[in-house]
């Protein structure tokens, strides 16, 4: 190919008009002429990365451990494995116990023989395997749709999925609790933004009211479950509004799947409604599939246009898989033993009730696999994880900036496979310890401020 065909190859491709090309032109001998001077900021300047220095600085000046990224040995779920040692473990989304079940393990096993490890291109280059459209044909028989499509990331899905549907004639409604995923395919699609106040359908309707006319396309966003405060949507609530509003509804299953319902098919079965009655059933492969990734299922016309324009989708290769062949595992487990959904049920509402019983300050949490426990200082959180860390129990705190501060937690995720001494015993020790570190206002209000001012300064 010559240049002059190369080059007329580029112009038809990028789309180029020859009035913008001579617009591009004159500006570039105009800079040409000019002195042009810009700073660029180091990363030490920016002000988020100050902000993760002055938690380390404060978490320093009190002596306290960094309690994240901790490697664990080998798998974990009710228990795990750091450093040598067991723990009681609270911070797995291994809800039905599934990890490490000998028929999970051995379908992956078989698929990584039959298939290899990975997909190896996009699937709709030549990444297709038979196995993916097991999984989704599985995926849409639980939630009673017409299909499914399957993501290589959970994060990505809602990216992914909200950025096709949406765009910038549009608006997208969602509690002001959802996931950061959803808020960054919001970004992403340049959808107009609302939120409503959490999980309040008379704060939905009043935006509804005032917008609904304004917009050509309307999607109203919800967690079955929320995975940072543990209650449950009102999702009856939503589709009363969504028959009078006549939008989209899409339910974020991430920690609903094997949790609610009876048989674990999630919240249109807690409920007793009819899964068509919602638009778009997102969920993640990593919780109750013990797998990686996510999926949308809905409607035939839905995921046939996901699968030909959702970037994330089209561009991403295929999903591994072997993990495609343990979700599909761990979904036979979870149609054919409803018992663990039962267990993990009553496991979570004892762990609810002692804490409640033992003062501590549970927030939102129904008692449906995710328990917080509100301790409201960061640094006290950071505290309380570390000293029951020490005593044998593995729990994560949530601080700023993922939740406000004022509003920092332990989560403590159940399953069906913890104990009663488990339970009773971690409950016990955060409630004896929180005790003690509240007694001792330790936490950010016993800083020397003068010293956080002086190293503030410094950054």
């Amino acid at each position: 190919m010559n240049e002059n065909k190369r080059q007329d190859l580029l112009n038809r491709m990028r789309g180029l008009q020859k009035d913008v090309e001579r617009g591009r032109v004159v500006r570039s001998e105009q800079a040409a002429t000019q002195t042009f001077v810009r700073s660029q900021p180091a990363f030490t300047d920016l002000a988020e990365y100050k902000q993760v220095a002055m938690q380390q600085f404060a978490s320093q000046q009190l002596g306290m451990e960094n309690p994240f990224y901790r490697a664990h040995e080998g798998a974990s779920g009710a228990t795990a494995q750091i450093g040598g040692k067991s723990f009681d473990n609270f911070a797995s989304y291994d809800y039905l116990g599934l990890n490490q079940h000998p028929r999970v393990i051995a379908h992956a096993s078989k698929a990584l023989a039959d298939f290899g490890v990975s997909a190896s291109a996009s699937r709709v280059v030549a990444g297709e395997r038979t196995i993916h459209g097991e999984l989704e044909a599985s995926l849409a028989e639980i939630y009673q749709t017409e299909a499914a499509v399957c993501f290589v990331s959970g994060y990505l899905t809602n990216v992914a999925a909200i950025g096709c549907l949406m765009g910038p004639k549009d608006l997208v409604i969602h509690d002001e609790f959802i996931h950061n995923s959803a808020l960054t395919g919001i970004k992403l699609s340049g959808a107009n933004r609302r939120f409503f106040k959490h999980n309040d359908c008379a704060d939905l309707e009043r935006i509804l009211l005032s917008l609904a006319g304004d917009y050509e396309r309307i999607l109203v966003i919800s967690e079955g479950i929320y995975s940072m405060d543990g209650d449950i949507a009102d999702l009856p609530g939503l589709l009363r509004l969504k028959k009078q509003f006549n939008f989209w509804l899409m339910m974020d299953e991430a920690h609903s799947l094997g949790v609610l319902g009876d048989t674990g098919r999630g919240i249109f079965e807690h409920y007793d409604v009819a899964s068509s009655e919602v638009d778009i059933w997102m969920g993640t492969l990593s919780k109750t599939t013990c797998s990686c990734g996510g999926y949308i299922a809905g409607s035939k016309a839905l995921i046939t246009l996901l699968k030909a324009q959702a970037g994330g989708f089209v561009y991403s290769v295929g999903l591994a898989p072997a993990l495609a062949a343990a979700a599909i595992a761990s979904l036979d487990i979870l149609r054919e033993e409803p018992r663990r959904t039962h267990a993990l049920r009553r496991n979570s509402q004892s762990f609810l009730e002692h804490a409640k019983e033992r003062g501590l300050d549970t927030g939102l949490s129904e008692g449906y696999s995710v328990v917080p426990v509100l301790v409201a200082d960061s640094l006290r959180s950071v505290q309380l994880s570390n000293e029951l860390f020490a005593a044998g129990v593995n729990v994560l705190p949530i601080i700023y900036p993922a939740v406000p501060e004022g509003l920092a937690r332990l989560r403590f995720f159940i399953t069906s496979a913890h104990t009663e001494e488990q339970i009773k015993r971690t409950v016990d020790l955060t409630a004896e310890i929180l005790g003690r570190l509240k007694e001792q206002n330790f936490g950010i209000g016993s800083m020397d401020v003068k010293l956080v001012m002086a190293q503030l300064a410094k950054l």
